[in-house]
């Protein structure tokens, strides 16, 4: 494996065969990554039941994965940077099929809840350092003309993934949940192979690294994730909840102030004062509050709502990824012709109708009556989410497109954790309201229809009662129709709110960013606003 400093500017463009070779390696390589942000969810009942997993330990396996793709996705694109893209790519497929092999053999007993929480971080740190890497190599590899096309196949087919997992999860927990987490070990080495036969470049740019920002960073996020998540069963008036939240803010605002006074920093703050980039990642920000939660909070009314099978509700999120993957051509072509900000506004525009639409159709408990919205959403979301992550990482210099890439998906990641925290909150705490309401006209008393509830949201509706009968006794059927009514109302609130998001996101796009297509990278990283 040879390294290249910095490349050539008389380097000869790597072949059509080549840049094909070396997309198809990082789809593959980032691809299972994608997958497990969902996979995980659908079958979190079974492994429950079969390991003893407590309700704590449920939200971390799900979680732990997601922070710390989050809280390290900047490290690893600065790493890349550093030691060289090609090299961080295996380095990051090693540790994280390494670590889905461990999570499969998860030995029975007390150490398993602990054994699973730690493998998942550690495939979250894996996917960290692999993900920025492998979209630095992408963009290294295609003309600024053609990194649009090539960029709209990567994000459609790992986007795809995502929804993709749950569909996979369902099918293969009917043989054994394990096996969730084997399928990564095949699919890490057909990448590994296919990365030797491509020798994409190994580009680097060596430096010091920034330790201390990474301290803050992580413990920044990891806490305001952390009071968001717990402020369900905490409570909203709990100072461990409002501790965490504020300390955790107060950290990232240290984190910033520090950065900018930091040579060479873990994020180059200054960055942002690219008008372009600044405004892609507000708009990634609040997009991702919806698409990634979406897929848990579908599943789960799925399952709950309409009574579907673990199978079947992987089948009903299919229906966002048929919107989602033909809208995300569309949305490539637009970049190179237009620029991103028609794409980019009408996206998330339509994003925000299809998931409002969504959301009011969801206490109609029929999915013929959701189908068509459903794809609207999947739509919206496919034609903006390739520009505005191309765009972004465009305005950066080639030198940084590892750094910049992190930055992008920190930004991605962390508003994706932010929102299943702070969405997961709402929705087990209005629909405990809804449930003791309901239940209070079935004459059952408080305390039942409070255990009913927390059985909803401990079970992920891993049952299709919940796991409730119990609880209910000879009204069994009558609980069972109104828990079905009153989830469907909880997450309608919860896709309302993820509409609104959106809805900024397209105000934010239309005001923030300016027509026209980009026509030669920025050479600068820090130029005046």
């Amino acid at each position: 494996m040879t390294d290249t400093p910095r490349s050539s500017p008389g380097a000869a463009a790597p072949s059509n065969v080549k840049k094909n070779l070396i997309l198809a390696a990082m789809i593959f390589a980032v691809g299972m990554t994608f997958i497990d942000q969902t996979i995980v969810s659908i079958a979190i009942p079974e492994m429950q039941k079969s390991l003893g997993l407590s309700p704590t330990g449920v939200q971390w396996v799900v979680n732990g994965y997601l922070l710390a793709l989050s809280a390290a996705f900047a490290f690893g694109g600065r790493l890349s940077d550093i030691l060289g893209h090609r090299r961080m790519v295996v380095i990051g497929v090693v540790i994280f099929a390494t670590a889905s092999a461990l999570n499969g053999a998860v030995p029975a007993g007390n150490v398993a809840e602990a054994w699973l929480i730690v493998f998942r971080v550690v495939q979250g740190i894996g996917a960290a350092l692999m993900l920025p890497a492998a979209l630095a190599i992408v963009v290294a590899s295609f003309e600024l003309r053609e990194r649009g096309k090539a960029l709209a196949i990567f994000f459609a087919i790992t986007g795809g993934l995502t929804s993709i997992g749950p569909i996979a999860g369902g099918y293969l927990s009917e043989w054994t949940w394990r096996a969730i987490f084997w399928v990564n070990v095949p699919i890490a080495i057909i990448a590994l192979v296919l990365i030797k036969v491509a020798k994409p470049e190994n580009e680097r740019r060596p430096a010091r690294l920034d330790y201390r920002g990474l301290v803050l960073i992580v413990l920044g996020m990891g806490l305001s994730v952390l009071g968001f998540q717990q402020a369900s069963q905490w409570g909203w008036d709990s100072i461990a909840t409002w501790g965490c939240i504020i300390l955790g803010v107060l950290l990232l605002v240290a984190f910033t102030r520090f950065e900018s006074r930091t040579e060479p920093p873990l994020i180059r703050v200054s960055i942002f004062k690219v008008r372009a980039f600044a405004v892609e990642n507000a708009v990634l920000f609040f997009s991702m509050i919806a698409f990634i939660p979406v897929f848990f909070f579908a599943s789960m009314y799925s399952q709950i709502a309409l009574g579907e099978s673990v199978s079947d509700a992987g089948l009903y999120l299919l229906t966002f990824f048929a919107g989602f993957a033909v809208a995300s051509q569309f949305g490539g072509r637009i970049l190179d012709k237009t620029g991103a900000k028609p794409a980019v506004v009408l996206g998330c525009a339509v994003a925000a109708v299809g998931f409002a639409l969504w959301g009011d159709a969801l206490t109609d408990l029929d999915f013929n009556s959701q189908w068509y919205f459903i794809v609207l959403a999947g739509a919206g979301i496919g034609l903006m989410l390739g520009p505005a992550n191309t765009d972004a990482i465009n305005r950066a210099p080639r030198a940084s497109y590892g750094e910049v890439s992190g930055i992008t998906q920190t930004v991605r990641n962390y508003g994706a954790s932010l929102g299943l925290a702070v969405l997961g909150t709402i929705l087990i705490n209005k629909n405990r309201t809804n449930i003791e309401s309901s239940l209070a006209k079935l004459d059952l008393p408080k305390a039942k229809a409070d255990a009913i509830a927390q059985s909803l949201t401990q079970s992920g509706g891993g049952s299709r009662d919940g796991g409730f009968s119990k609880h209910a006794g000879t009204k069994a059927a009558e609980v069972f129709h109104a828990v079905q009514l009153d989830f469907a109302q909880a997450t309608r609130v919860v896709f309302l709110i993820m509409a609104g998001c959106l809805a900024i996101a397209a105000v934010i796009a239309a005001v923030g960013l300016q027509r026209g297509r980009q026509e030669t990278l920025v050479d600068d990283p820090a130029p005046a606003p």
